[in-house]
């Protein structure tokens, strides 16, 4: 088995492979403040309906039409089991509005569980998510501020849902300068940067809450 394979692609885009299968969360699309992904995915995940993570089209490339999950619900696909839950964002409002709807996901991919939290802004999960995830492998959590979790609300909710490892977003690109330093300063506890991170079940043995900077 060779593992997943984890790349960065600014803002709140993550690129998962595991042989032959991509899942892409909050591909970026055209229009954005950030340039536009162009890959291939079996499944795209999206959590907030705004052109920095609604990137369906671009990730249809080639051979790959991506089966798209863009609200909470459950889904199978080609063996991935994906749960998405619903919470809040203020990221890229509209004028006039003061919320917007962000949908957290869980995805058992392999013998691993992926939570990827999106544009979240809620200082905690649903009773529902909370109840429905169990036990979490590798956190997305988003860092950045302005519309999404402050670096210091990231790292305490991020720490209270007991990941093996916690990947900081929304830092690249998006969310106020110098977020990730302040998250990392917040967390104390040093991390480790990569520019790929590729991962197999006994990786994650002995790590707890590990913090991992994947730059994109």
């Amino acid at each position: 088995m060779e593992g997943m394979v984890i790349t960065h692609h600014g803002g709140q885009c993550f690129k998962v492979t595991l042989g032959d299968l991509t899942v892409v969360f909050d591909p970026i699309s055209k229009g954005a403040t950030l340039p536009s992904v162009r890959f291939g995915a079996d499944i795209a995940l999206i959590s907030r309906n705004h052109p920095d993570m609604n990137g369906a089209d671009e990730v249809t490339y080639g051979e790959k039409v991506p089966f798209v999950i863009q609200g909470p619900g459950e889904y199978e696909r080609q063996g991935v089991v994906v749960q998405g839950f619903l919470s809040k964002s203020q990221y890229g409002l509209a004028p006039g509005k003061t919320e917007a709807v962000n949908t957290v996901y869980a995805v058992g991919l392999e013998d691993m569980m992926l939570v990827h939290l999106g544009a979240l802004a809620d200082a905690e999960l649903s009773k529902e998510a909370r109840e429905g995830i169990g036990e979490i492998d590798v956190l997305f959590v988003p860092i950045g501020d302005e519309g999404v979790l402050s670096p210091a609300k990231a790292h305490e909710l991020a720490v209270s849902l007991e990941p093996k490892i916690i990947i900081p977003m929304h830092w690249s690109g998006m969310g106020l300068p110098k977020s990730i330093d302040t998250f990392l300063k917040d967390a104390g506890n040093g991390s480790e940067t990569v520019d790929k991170l590729t991962l197999k079940k006994k990786d994650l043995a002995g790590r707890d809450g590990s913090i991992l900077v994947v730059t994109p």
